[in-house]
Order: structure tokens, then sequence, then C-alpha cells
């Protein structure tokens, strides 16, 4: 038997790696700085597995600290769907939940030291006018008229600017860097914005917000982060992260560091996106099973450790990547088709009658829920003299297309059950078969046929007396366009139609009663998972997780 290779240690992993060996760091704590203005999605899980991972890998820290720094966009809601995703994907944080609003009062006195330290202005550019002065990357910045105000009259100012005195958008403060650096990030950024907002955590003591990137690194510093690691839209940013910290203060000199964020096809993940969906009604709701969100793909019956393992595959590198959906359903397809426990389900029922049973005759046949796993228990499967098979299990006439040869004079296994032969049919006035007639063939629980003549295959089925209807909803991708965010494109317009189908099934009565949240493969259709809102015992009612096999039109 070979060895499994060990897979071998990405640039971040090799970073650490030399950090502990040459004795730079003697612990490893990183952070995952989620900003709660929406619900997070399978990019953030990949960062999630990312800097969660890397703690648990080296044996240290990660801390869970909101980046909430943005009032107007910020709402509790999400910062409780934050924690529940993390936790839901099987990870918990360092010591108590870390906000950077904790860290207000530091910031700004550390604001003040950069005025005082001839470094920071407060500036009454307009937003246009700040745009125009700031130049592009084909022209130099110009320097603001108001860069040369004295510390005196800049501290005046900025103290003004934390009473209120001014209005949204009169002036913010600024830090002196150059204007003419071919970075932009560089140019006199801006690091405190005039925003009245009443704060999901401080509520209105402050009228003034500091910048991501001013707060982001001395965030950082101050929790004795030794590895912030982010996706590469922030290398730019990396020099300005930088300059923060050795121009303030600060307790401690984290390093930020890049790899290239997550993207699937056939999806978008830009928050702003999303909410529109939310907001105009498209889905309902961040948790709608079609939506790429943690939330949504639990509800959808996704596992966390399926969605892990996705993860855990793909390279931490420094280049941004798009990945086909069909590799998220594989680690999905494979981890329910080993741990997802059977069922039956009726999607298309017609009806059997037995006629050489008595009518009333009614037994249980004992079925494992996962064959070959005895530890996932068993269930008790009524069986009676009228049952439902589905439709495409019968044909009028025999053909050798027809896989299962369920037609008059043929014989076919019921599911666990018995062998029966279908002796003939009955047809409604539009000429459908409404009901086929059968007998029974004797002692065939668990064996074939005495005389030889063997079953040529096997039905799903459900006893007519003790069937439960219940509610299915079957979802589609929810973009048609493999690349809805791409080019010019309006992604409304990429929406595939009908991408929910609700339907009417009927159900063992085993199944009625499970948790929410509790994943099955119904035998033959697919991957179903009680809805986490909306399923009861008195109203069963499963979502699609996925199909059997790969089916473009299923994935989400």
């Amino acid at each position: 038997m070979t060895e499994e290779k060990a897979k071998p240690a990405n640039f971040i992993e090799k970073i650490i790696q030399d950090d502990l060996a040459s004795g730079k760091h003697d612990n490893i704590q990183t952070r995952f700085p989620p900003e709660p203005n929406g619900y997070l999605h399978i990019g953030h899980a990949k960062a999630i597995c990312v800097n969660f991972g890397l703690a648990q890998q080296f044996g240290g820290q990660c801390n869970l600290r909101f980046d909430d720094t943005n009032p107007e966009k910020e709402e509790d809601e999400y910062v409780q769907a934050i924690q529940s995703d993390v936790k839901w994907l099987g990870f918990d944080w360092a010591g108590d939940i870390h906000y950077t609003s904790d860290y207000f009062d530091q910031l700004h006195e550390w604001a003040v030291y950069l005025i005082k330290e001839g470094k920071a202005y407060v500036c009454d550019l307009s937003a246009e006018q700040t745009k125009e002065y700031r130049g592009s990357f084909e022209k130099v910045g110009t320097n603001s008229p108001f860069r040369d105000r004295s510390i005196e009259e800049n501290l005046a100012l900025f103290e003004k600017m934390r009473l209120g005195e001014f209005d949204e958008g009169a002036c913010g403060l600024r830090v002196k860097i150059d204007m003419t650096s071919p970075n932009m990030s560089m140019r006199d950024p801006y690091i405190y914005r005039i925003k009245k907002a009443t704060h999901h955590q401080t509520g209105d003591k402050w009228c003034i917000y500091p910048s991501y990137d001013y707060a982001h690194g001395q965030s950082d510093a101050l929790e004795g982060i030794s590895h912030s690691v982010c996706t590469l839209e922030f290398a730019d940013h990396r020099p300005l992260y930088d300059w923060f910290i050795e121009n303030l203060p600060v307790p401690a000199q984290p390093h930020q560091y890049e790899f290239g964020r997550l993207s699937i096809n056939y999806t978008v993940t830009s928050k702003r996106k999303l909410r529109a969906l939310v907001e105009g009604k498209v889905v309902n709701g961040w948790d709608d099973p079609r939506m790429p969100t943690i939330s949504g793909m639990r509800r959808r019956g996704y596992t966390p450790a399926a969605i892990r393992h996705f993860c855990d595959s793909l390279a931490v590198s420094k280049t941004d990547g798009t990945v086909d959906v069909a590799q998220l359903e594989f680690f999905i397809r494979d981890d329910l088709n080993q741990n997802a426990p059977r069922g039956t389900c009726v999607i298309n029922p017609l009806k059997v009658v037995i006629n050489n049973m008595a009518a009333d005759h009614s037994e249980n046949i004992t079925v494992p829920f996962l064959q070959d796993r005895p530890e996932m228990g068993e269930r008790e499967v009524p069986f009676s003299s009228e049952i439902y098979i589905d439709q495409n299990d019968f044909k009028e006439e025999y053909s050798k297309k027809f896989k299962k040869k369920f037609c008059v004079g043929k014989r076919i296994r019921l599911r666990h059950g018995y062998v029966i032969e279908a002796e003939g049919f009955e047809k409604d006035e539009q000429g459908n078969i409404v009901q086929v007639n059968a007998k029974l063939i004797e002692n065939t629980l668990g064996c074939d046929p005495e005389d030889g003549d063997k079953p040529k295959g096997v039905v799903h089925w459900i006893s007519c007396a003790h069937a439960v209807e219940a509610e299915l909803r079957m979802y589609k991708r929810l973009f048609s366009d493999e690349n809805p965010d791409g080019g010019n494109k309006d992604f409304m317009e990429c929406l595939t139609p009908d991408s929910l189908e609700v339907t009417t099934a009927l159900i063992e009565p085993a199944l009625a009663g499970v948790a929410p949240e509790s994943v099955f493969q119904f035998e033959r259709e697919g991957y179903y998972v009680a809805d986490r809102v909306d399923h009861s015992i008195d109203k069963p009612v499963f979502n699609l997780t996925i199909g059997l096999r790969e089916d473009k039109g299923l994935a989400s």
C-alpha cells in the first residue's frame, strides 16, 4: 500500500514556517475581518478556511473581527449571521469577538497624533474636487490647497468634525504621503469622514468614522496579529498598510499577505449585487438556496465538511482564478453519497394494486438508512397491497431500450421488498395509465423467485395507505450565463427563468418527522434536505440539494 503524498505547502504556509524557524514569531495569530454589511458567500468560505486553517495548522489562534467602520450599511442581523456561518463551517474564534469599533477611541487618538506630527490635515475639497486633484494612472495628482494648514488649525477643525459641527461631505481628514505616487492609494488618502449615522455598536457616540485602510492595520497591531491574510484586491493597499504601521506608535508590527480570491462561474459574489437580488425580491432572502451565500448553501443542504474540502482543494496562490461550479458540486455529491441516509420519495406516482394480497394486508419491512453503515440505524417501511411507483417505471409495451422492463408479463423488484409481476393496467378517458394490476411473487423478500424467473430491475415505491404528501422545491442555477458578472453585462438579464419549481410528491412516513436540515438521498431522485425554516411534521418541505449525477441545469 502506498502512502498518500502530503499536500505541498502554499506560499503563506512557507512564510509562516520560515517565521517560526527564524524566531521572528513564536506563535501565530490570524484574523478573519468581515464587514457586517451583508451575508457571507462562498468566497468568504475560502477566506475563513485559510485564516482559521492556518491558525489550526500552526497551533495558533484566529480572531473574528467585524470591520464595522461604515454604519450606514451595517446591521446587527449581519453580525449574528456571520457568527453563525463561521461556527456552522466548523470553526471557532479565539476569545471574545472583536469589533473595529472597539478601537475607535484609540484610532481617534492616533489620528490626533498624526496631525501633531504634521502628517495629517483636514481637507475641504468636495468629492468631485478630490477626484480631480487626485489625478489618474496617467496623470500625477495635485496637492490640496488645504494641505499646508497649520497643526493648530487642523487640530481645531478635526475636533469640530468630531463634535458634529460640520455637515457630511464638508471636510475630511487626510494623511500627507505623496500626490505624485504611482500607487493611487498613496495619494493623500482620507482616514476620517463625517457620517451622521447611528452605529450598531457605538450608537451616536461618533459622527466621524475611520476608513478601512486606516483602521485595518492598526486593529491588527492592537490584536497582535502576526500574519494579516487578505485577498489580492488589497495588494495595492499594502504600502499604505505599512505606512501607517511605520508612522504610528502601534504595539506590534503585523504584515499583510495577499492570495487569490475565489470566483465561481454561473455565480455573482458582489455583496452589492447579492443585496440587489434580495431587495428586488428575485430571491427569497439572503438564505435562499439559490444564493451563493453560506446560509443559502446551508439551506440548500450543502454540508460544512464538503465546503471545507472544496476550499482546501483550491490553490492558495498569488493569482485570481475562476473555478468551475462542477468542482464544488463534486465535493457536495461525494460527501452526500457517503454520508446521507436513504429514503423514498415518489414524485410522479402511479398506483399498483397487488391482487393476490388481502386488501387489508399490512406489514413493516426493516430497512437500513444507509447500506453498510449500521451506525446510522434502521427504519420501518410499511408495505401493503396498494403501492405507488414512479410513472416512468412502467411501460405499456415492452421495449429493449426500457431498462426496467416492467410491463405486462414482466417482473420487477420493489426496493428492499418483494418481486411483483404486472398482469394488466387501466387507463383514464385521456388514455393515460392510472393503475397497474400485479401479483406478488411469494417468498421473494430478500431473495430471488424460486422458479428462476428473475426480475429485470428495481423500482422505488411507497405504500398508498402510508404515503405522506410533501412539498419539493426544485432549484436550478440562478444564472444561465457562465459569467454573469463579466464585461458590460447586466447581471439581472442573465437570470435563469423559473429557477425554482415547487411540486408535490409522496414520501415514506419515516421522513415526515425528521429534523430540519436533515439531508437524504431520495433513492433514484436526488439529494434533498428538510428545509430549515419551513419543514415540519405537519407540512414536510424538502429542498433539492443536488442531483445524483452531474446535471448542468440543476447546479447552484
